[in-house]
């Protein structure tokens, strides 16, 4: 079946996206447990109830065309297979350490792939108000209560970058990489938001270098890719998805291209 990103799609999964939002916000307004997987990453019941909320919807209001993968049933060895087709990344609770630790960046992430790219993206930050999507409609945020509005990256200026990285996971490798580049201010934030951040012109680099899974960042990179951005490899390619155990490699999210000198 061929895909088609159409308007009403894009507001059921925003819609799905906002029912997970609330299911976690139950958990973190009471007293959860938290447990560990194999890596020693936390997991909540926020987690697992929030992935089995999206993952039915889905099927429920979308339709069973497409796999889904998701990031807590592929932790327990059930990977659907994507092959060539188009397939759902779902991250349902991104940034667990900053639920955990009762911060308010964590974020659901809902990804629909097809030709290895992601073609529709939504993430919500349930305990900030926040919802960023995008698609081949453009890319679009609502925040603080107020309407939606369509957002885009700024053009990357020659110098004095604003970068936004890590809060949990900024390493060695990282500094390096932002030692190297003419980086005036860095913000720090956790999960997904980051890519929120270069999508609607706050950052103008996300470098990640260390492991991420492609649920992490599927929804971000529709939501830069339709800003005007790009997320690439260190070596510039753009990231794919549907790779050999769904891991990326390092990346780096930037902001539009340059605009020329003449034309400025």
């Amino acid at each position: 079946m061929p895909l088609e990103i159409t308007p009403d799609l894009v507001d059921t999964v925003r819609a799905i996206a906002l029912e997970a939002g609330r299911a976690i916000l139950d958990v973190y307004h009471s007293d959860f447990t938290v447990r560990h997987k194999g890596d020693r990453s936390p997991v909540t019941e926020a987690d697992e109830r929030a992935e089995t909320l999206i993952i039915n919807a889905i099927r429920s209001r979308v339709g069973d065309h497409f796999p889904i993968v998701a990031e807590e049933a592929a932790e327990a060895g059930s990977i659907p297979e994507v092959g060539d087709a188009p397939f759902w990344l779902v991250d349902p609770l991104d940034g667990t350490k900053q639920f955990v630790n009762r911060q308010g960046e964590f974020t659901v992430n809902i990804a629909l792939i097809e030709h290895r790219l992601p073609q529709l993206g939504v993430i919500h930050a349930p305990a900030i108000g926040a919802t960023y999507w995008g698609s081949a409609q453009g890319a679009f945020a609502e925040t603080e209560g107020a309407p939606a509005r369509a957002i885009a990256c700024r053009p990357l200026p020659e110098k004095r970058l604003v970068a936004v990285a890590s809060r949990s996971h900024r390493n060695v490798e990282t500094d390096s990489y932002l030692a190297s580049h003419d980086v005036a201010e860095i913000m720090s934030s956790g999960s997904s938001i980051k890519f929120c951040l270069v999508a609607s012109g706050r950052a103008d680099v996300y470098p990640r270098l260390g492991r991420t899974m492609e649920w992490d960042t599927a929804a971000g990179h529709a939501i830069v890719r339709f800003a005007g951005g790009t997320v690439t490899d260190m070596a510039g390619i753009e990231l794919l998805y549907a790779k050999p155990g769904f891991e990326n490699p390092s990346f780096v999210a930037r902001g539009a291209p340059p605009v020329p000198p003449g034309r400025r």
